[in-house]
């Protein structure tokens, strides 16, 4: 059995392939937000979040042959702590990750290292700040937004988990946008226009997260974007185990089944 760490948009197809290359999948999901997962004898799914303990034993309940991980890029902690299992337990890992779009600074795009410096930037232009990075990490916006007195709108998932965050960080609802993306460049036009925003932070999530769209909405009504990059992981083996595209990455869980004696599919 292969175990798919699920978490982006990518998950649904992907599951799909491993299930019709013949692999037995159990997707795993860390929150009770609704995430597609296709239909199909071969694909059982879990949720709960996974620690170092629990993605260990989870292994060796299940009889896991390798880890294939589909978490967003952002979602450094269960990366590394996969990363680390799968080591540990002498099976292979593979990441799908969105291939990044925003590399260097531009003209109205500023880089920042974490959601601290993000906030912090993003608040030294003294203009209202549309927040897309999700919420988590929702403190050092809302603390800046206190001390400069300055506007702080929210874009989140219409679900209860997201708007829990949201009060509990002490957004109130008419800051909030709820929905589930990615936007179009009109919808975000719309948004900035709505709230006067001059600010719009986000996540480098690739071309399925909607970057480019908020990029030229941005753009277009004249905001400056801050994002906040991506994180690096200190794992020198991660890049040859990372893959952009669905066939690759399992053509090389192939191999690695084949390297490790069997293919790990099921049987007819």
């Amino acid at each position: 059995m292969i175990l798919l760490l699920g978490g982006t948009s990518s998950t649904s197809p992907l599951t799909l392939r491993l299930a019709q290359a013949g692999y037995q999948v159990l997707v795993s999901k860390a929150t009770a937000i609704p995430l597609e997962i296709p239909a199909h004898g071969a694909v059982e799914s879990r949720s709960g979040p996974l620690d170092e303990l629990g993605l260990t034993r989870l292994i060796a309940d299940r009889g896991i042959r390798a880890i294939v991980d589909a978490t967003h890029p952002y979602a450094g902690v269960i990366r590394a702590t996969a990363r680390r299992v799968a080591q540990s337990c002498g099976i292979p890992y593979l990441s799908l990750t969105r291939a990044a779009t925003i590399t260097h600074r531009s003209d109205g795009v500023e880089l920042a290292a974490d959601h601290p410096s993000a906030a912090l930037a993003a608040f030294s232009h003294q203009r209202p700040v549309l927040l897309t990075t999700g919420s988590k990490n929702l403190a050092p916006y809302v603390a800046e937004a206190r001390r400069s007195g300055l506007a702080l709108i929210v874009r989140v998932l219409d679900h209860a988990d997201s708007i829990e965050a949201c009060h509990r960080a002490g957004i109130a609802a008419a800051r909030m946008i709820l929905g589930r993306g990615p936007y179009s460049v009109a919808d975000n036009r719309r948004q900035i226009r709505q709230f006067g925003i001059g600010v719009l932070v986000a996540k480098d999530s690739g071309a399925a997260g909607g970057t480019a769209e908020k990029l030229e909405a941005a753009r277009a009504e004249g905001c400056q974007v801050i994002v906040v990059q991506r994180p690096r992981s200190a794992d020198p083996s991660e890049d040859e185990n990372s893959f952009t595209e669905i066939d690759a990455l399992v053509e090389a869980l192939d191999e690695s089944m084949k390297a490790e004696g069997g293919t790990g599919k099921r049987e007819g």
